[in-house]
């Protein structure tokens, strides 16, 4: 889960409840709706168990089974209750429920609670603990073990395992699984937790952050203090006694799942507010292997999947929030369902079943949606005791939900277990090497890991030079500079960068460029450049001597023509301060044109707008202009450029520069152009600063740089959560209201980007024009502040659902007897998506609106006052409101 401000018109679609039309046809829906909502494959049924905010008991966001089948659960603020079930089918399904209180208390408001993270295991549950500590919640952010050694069926006994430090919350420590043998546990964090001191490591403990594209942290602020190795995975004893650290580089994973072959996996989270640039990565499904990293690095630092020093996903899923993950293991479902890797969507709602298929050391994977339904904020999940999937829907004190899916039809065991037997060589072969991934690993292990440095698996060159960097570095420092083998050497190389103490850049250099980089297929041509980033990364600037030789040895292979290439070669040249890399680079930035198979993901963002008000309508406004990736990478590259400017090449640049803000990124997209201007007007000599700034478009930006300058009137506030009983008083009396500000709040709060008013603004919503003449300001504010309460089908979202399990949401403009005609992204409606009847079996409105409630929750009343009249006026100046005297509104 995810914090994000949002930014969408606050009357996108204002008036849903206010247009009428013919229903559409619809598939039929049950009694209850919070089940109606659902989409479920052929043969699947879901019950709605319980509604925790009924009772007061906050938003549920982690589960466990203990040894008696009751489910144990969590509230991310509050405190930990225990539920006995009814079984599948029951004519009452309210379950019992209790409150836990931990320890010999007997205050009710005492005990156990804030946790993100739930396990019982040896007689015990676990619970990792996201949370500063107060008074009623006396523990603070860590792992702790609570049992009942007494027999009382209450957990009275408290012991900590490890407390935790960095910062905690939704990025802190989460959930912990026990191992496939039942012997040790495992649990993952986020990263924003500080890794501990620990007893082992698998990932050799020399993490830095790697990179020489010219940083620019998170203009907004987010994670800005955090360094590598980022988040985390780690094994222990269920006594804590012994940690080992597994893996890291990773942003926000919420939950790890081993399958039945013993493999390990989750699901790490994208940084939203990075939308559309070149280092934006999308939520992935990752293979948790020993020794292993996964970039995640502050910024715009986040290492690119192709890097050799760490791995790529399985599958990249796309946008979204990642929560819970399990595989399918003990349900009974059909077997590929019982095969499955589910992983939970908490932002758009959707569970997909991943299929993982073994491929070499590691898995090739495909999904499709499983369950889905809109404002579904999906938190955790588990396979209970009868077979049936639970999943719970919360987090961020919303509405919470405790749902079970079962199978109707009969679904027999799997009868082809997958077993570390049945892999494939390359994996058992991985899983030979990684038993040398310890300080404590025998001779033999350099042997076996220098033969596998070239070897044509992706995952088993990575576990040959972890275990390599696990061997005395003196056993291998002299074999890896006269490695005559490329690919070893590059290998061997970023192996030596990564452990050598400063003062070797001359030797490591020289070493690279005895191999003949033109001979090389471009896999190793991408990872010879990391090498020689990684040495001057690590050992600074070589000798005047090795540095010109160096720059001659590159520049000949510049441009490459090549978009991964020259990213790194531009990057490279640029740092080394060679006389044409500034030319070379704007004539490069000029031309650049982004690969069709960019980022490629399962979702396409275009299918998840109208999933969810909240996130979707950023993303429709970023897809209707996305700024060019390569052209914006090679641009950050030149505004860390010292050397090289000319007057033509600065006019060049910051006049891309100002062009660059006319598109639509993420929550931190102008932000990060706006530094790398400023990296740049550093250079500029003193006297000619302003022409510089002015032509780079200093004059549209706010203050900070973080936003273009929208209008001169802002919303003051302070801001309200506004409800329709609080705000209708307020427009009882509207005379002698500012025309001037009304219309400034009307565009602050984006208004015009959707909808029309005296012929001015968007045509995605209907025409204001007539608003005040047509509809009372109650109308107005109702379906302003409450836009779910009634949807007009005119304007309300259609879910189409697939016949391969997927769905399609989107406005239904047309229809003929073939296809459906979709629009799915309302800031550019003429994108229609055509879906074929023949591949859709239903058909149903969406319940909730397109549009996100509370937009006008930053005005204060006289700021309301002042756009309710805007409103009413139609956009007239001379209209009544505007006027002194007394002005009575009727409801």
């Amino acid at each position: 889960m995810k914090s994000t401000k949002l930014f969408i018109p606050a009357f996108l679609i204002l008036m849903l409840g206010l247009f009428s039309c013919e229903p559409n046809e619809s598939t039929e829906v049950t009694e209850d709706p919070k089940v109606a909502k659902l989409k479920l494959p052929d043969g699947f049924r879901a019950e709605h168990i319980y509604s925790p905010g009924d009772m007061d008991q906050g938003s549920w966001v982690a589960m466990t089974f203990d040894d008696k089948n009751r489910l144990i659960t969590a509230d991310q603020y509050g405190f930990l209750y225990r539920l006995e079930i009814p079984e599948i089918g029951s004519e009452s399904l309210e379950p019992k429920i209790e409150r836990l209180i931990v320890g010999n208390v007997q205050a009710p408001e005492v005990g156990m609670g804030y946790a993100q993270g739930l396990l019982y295991a040896f007689n015990s549950l676990y619970v990792m603990v996201n949370h500063n500590g107060n008074e009623t919640f006396k523990e603070s952010t860590g792992l702790y073990r609570i049992q009942d050694l007494d027999g009382d069926d209450q957990y009275e006994t408290v012991t900590t395992i490890k407390l935790f430090s960095g910062r905690p919350g939704e990025h802190g420590p989460h959930s912990i699984k026990l191992s496939p043998d039942g012997q040790s546990l495992y649990m993952v964090a986020g990263n924003h937790v500080d890794v501990p001191e620990f007893e082992k490591y698998r990932v050799p403990p020399v993490w830095e952050e790697d990179n020489l594209f010219p940083l620019i942290k998170d203009p907004r602020g987010h994670a800005n203090e955090r360094e590598a190795p980022g988040g985390w995975v780690a094994k222990f004893d269920p006594e804590g006694k012994e940690f080992e650290l597994i893996s890291v580089g990773y942003r926000n994973p919420f939950d790890i799942a081993f399958n039945e072959a013993g493999d390990l996996f989750t699901y790490d989270s994208d940084m939203e507010w990075d939308f559309g640039m070149p280092w934006y990565r999308p939520t992935r499904i990752c293979h948790v292997t020993s020794g292993s990293e996964y970039g995640w690095r502050t910024g715009n630092s986040k290492w690119s999947p192709l890097y050799p020093d760490n791995l790529p996903a399985v599958l990249n899923i796309g946008q979204g929030s990642p929560t819970n993950v399990m595989f399918g293991t003990g349900a009974n479902f059909p077997e590929k369902y019982q095969k499955a890797l589910y992983a939970f969507d908490w932002s758009f709602g959707i569970i997909y079943a991943v299929d993982l298929q073994p491929n070499g050391a590691t898995y090739e994977a495909t999904a499709e949606e499983f369950i889905s339904g809109t404002a579904l904020p999906l938190t955790d999940g588990i396979i209970g005791p009868d077979g049936a999937m639970y999943f719970m829907t919360g987090g961020r004190r919303l509405e919470s939900d405790l749902y079970r899916v079962y199978y109707e039809g009969e679904a027999s065991p799997s009868q082809n277990t997958l077993t570390a037997e049945d892999l494939p060589a390359a994996n058992k072969l991985r899983r030979q090497i990684e038993e040398y991934h310890s300080s404590e690993a025998g001779p033999e292990g350099l042997d076996l890991a220098w033969e596998n440095l070239d070897h044509e698996d992706r995952f088993v060159q990575f576990a040959a030079r972890v275990a390599l960097e696990h061997q005395p570095f003196a056993s291998w420092k002299a074999k890896a500079v006269s490695e005559q083998n490329p690919v070893k050497k590059t290998q061997a190389i970023i192996a030596l960068a990564r452990h050598s103490p400063k003062g070797v850049s001359d030797l490591l250099l020289n070493s690279l460029m005895e191999i003949d980089y033109s001979a090389l297929a471009e896999g190793p041509k991408q990872d010879f450049l990391r090498a020689v980033e990684l040495v001057l990364a690590r050992q600074g600037n070589p000798s005047a001597a090795v540095k010109s030789k160096l720059v001659a040895y590159l520049d000949g292979n510049f441009p490459a023509n090549e978009n991964n290439l020259d990213r790194e070669l531009a990057k490279l040249l640029v740092y080394l301060e060679a006389d044409d890399a500034v030319e070379k680079t704007l004539a490069l930035l000029a031309n650049a044109k982004d690969d069709p198979d960019y980022q490629k993901t399962f979702t396409s963002s275009s299918d998840l707008i109208m999933r969810n008000p909240q996130y979707g309508m950023d993303i429709a406004n970023m897809l209707a202009n996305v700024p060019p990736a390569q052209q914006t990478y090679l641009a950050t590259v030149l505004g860390g450029a010292k050397a090289g400017w000319s007057d033509e090449a600065r006019e060049e640049y910051f006049t891309w520069i100002q062009d660059a803000f006319k598109y639509k990124g993420g929550r931190s997209y102008v932000g990060f152009i706006d530094r790398a201007r400023k990296m740049a007007l550093e250079e500029v000599p003193a006297s000619e600063f302003d022409k510089y700034n002015e032509l780079s478009g200093a004059a549209l930006l706010t203050s900070n740089g973080n936003d273009l300058v929208a209008s001169d009137i802002h919303p003051e506030g302070p801001g309200r959560r506004w409800t329709v009983e609080e705000a209708l008083p307020l427009v009882s009396d509207l005379s002698g209201r500012d025309f001037v500000r009304g219309k400034a709040m009307y565009a602050a709060t984006l208004c015009q980007s959707c909808h029309t008013m005296q012929g001015e603004g968007g045509i995605i919503g209907p025409d204001l024009t007539q608003l005040g003449t047509r509809f009372t300001p109650k109308d107005i504010l109702t379906a302003t502040i409450e836009p779910s309460e009634t949807i007009s089908e005119q304007y309300a979202a259609t879910i189409l659902e697939l016949k391969d399990g997927s769905s399609v949401v989107g406005r239904l403009t047309d229809e003929n007897e073939e296809n459906y005609y979709v629009s799915q992204n309302p800031f550019a409606p003429d994108q229609i998506r055509t879906v074929a009847k023949a591949n859709v079996i239903s058909k149903k409105i969406s319940e909730v609106s397109t549009m996100l409630p509370g937009m006008i929750n930053s005005l204060n009343e006289e700021e309301l006052k002042d756009l309710m009249a805007y409103l009413i006026s139609s956009g007239n100046p001379d209209h009544e409101v505007f006027k002194d005297g007394t002005l009575s509104m009727n409801e």
